[in-house]
């Protein structure tokens, strides 16, 4: 068993490291600490021997199983999800900070000015997505070659990982599900279909092998409501839900969006029945980590609300999203005109606007317009 003495691992570290460990103005990084035995259980001694040391653990949560015999300190460790790059963080780390401030300030009278130079911005994030190394090698380079090259890595790191953590007998299924989820996407109602993973598929043969992926957070679940009504998750439908992605710029590279969309002006956000834009929207909803999101379902029909929040205030919020300019949406009116919300959003590439009903938000300014 390693040694988990504070001022030995404290001696170790400036040993391997070379700096001089200072509590009040060090940080100590422990990364891929699933990977160290007893690394985890190390935080428990740090929080009670040595709390003026400043610790940050950075893990996959894909790895919290090599080590069942390792207790972990419930109560001393504050726990921080990392999710891919939003659009404004994006937006930053290309440099284009003047961008990024109209969305932090909200100042949507401006927008129309900026419109074609958020739209570029939009279609090279699709292609890319949030994923760090792959925007940072972006930023620096402009290669899309090498952008599709490190995607394609990540996705096989992701593939190897399921045959290192999960459960043996669930690993083919596993493989399943993962290939499955572009066409998933790619359908009009995209309601998760256990027979687009094999002719005859049933719940009870995939369902241990989507939560597995819903668990370690490669995928997301999102259930169907029954009712538009508070509060929502009274009416979740257990059966009924959609999985998406955990990065759009790596559920692009799983379909081989080809680089040349993103020259076809618009393409790429209709690429497969828009499944990016729907993917892209539901990212820019989650990273408000206190906010659950539902969608509902057109009883006998393929149409959907592709996206239900309840707010703050205690409101139901429909979100449509388009892929096009061709707002057409039947379906969201009549919604709207039976159920009242005090909020009702659709967003597509058109311009900001309000209207008696609902209002058309722009794609990328999705996020900050529901959080105001």
């Amino acid at each position: 068993m390693p040694d988990l003495n504070i001022k030995r691992l404290i001696t170790a570290f400036e040993i391997y490291s070379g700096i001089k460990i200072q509590p009040e103005n060090t940080l100590i990084i422990l990364d891929e600490i699933q990977m160290a035995s007893k690394g985890i259980t190390s935080l428990k001694y740090f929080h009670e021997d040595a709390p003026e040391y400043s610790i940050v653990a950075a893990g996959s949560l894909l790895g919290l199983n090599l080590h069942p015999d390792e207790s972990f300190p419930v109560g001393k460790v504050s726990f921080m999800e990392l999710q891919p790059l939003s659009f404004y963080e994006f937006l930053l780390a290309l440099g284009e900070d003047g961008l990024a401030q109209l969305l932090k300030e909200k100042l949507w009278e401006l927008l129309p000015s900026f419109s074609e130079k958020f739209k570029e911005h939009l279609r090279y994030y699709f292609y890319i997505g949030g994923m760090p190394e792959v925007v940072a090698h972006f930023a620096h380079s402009r290669d899309w070659k090498k952008v599709r090259s490190i995607q394609n890595e990540l996705l096989q790191t992701y593939k190897n990982d399921f045959s290192k953590h999960a459960p043996t007998e669930i690993i083919p299924r596993i493989h399943q599900v993962w290939e499955s989820i572009p066409a998933q996407l790619a359908k009009e109602n995209k309601k998760f279909i256990y027979g687009i993973i094999r002719e005859g598929a049933r719940a009870k043969d995939f369902e241990l092998a989507i939560q597995w992926l819903v668990d370690y957070g490669l995928l997301h679940k999102i259930n169907a409501v029954s009712k538009p009504a508070l509060p929502l998750k009274a009416y979740q439908q257990a059966t009924i839900f959609k999985l998406y992605h955990n990065d759009l710029g790596l559920l692009g590279a799983m379909a081989e969006l080809s680089v040349q969309t993103i020259l076809h002006s618009d393409a790429i956000f209709t690429e497969f029945k828009g499944a990016l834009t729907e993917q892209f929207v539901f990212q820019e909803l989650k990273l408000d980590t206190s906010r659950s999101i539902f969608y509902f379902p057109f009883k006998n029909s393929q149409n959907e609300i592709d996206f239900i929040l309840q707010n703050e205030v205690n409101s139901v919020i429909p979100i449509e999203v388009k892929a096009g300019e061709n707002l057409r949406a039947k379906s969201f009116k009549l919604f709207c005109e039976k159920y009242q919300p005090k909020m009702a959003i659709r967003t597509s590439l058109s311009g900001y606007r309000e209207e008696l009903w609902m209002t058309n938000v722009p794609l990328y300014i999705v996020r900050s317009f529901l959080s105001s």
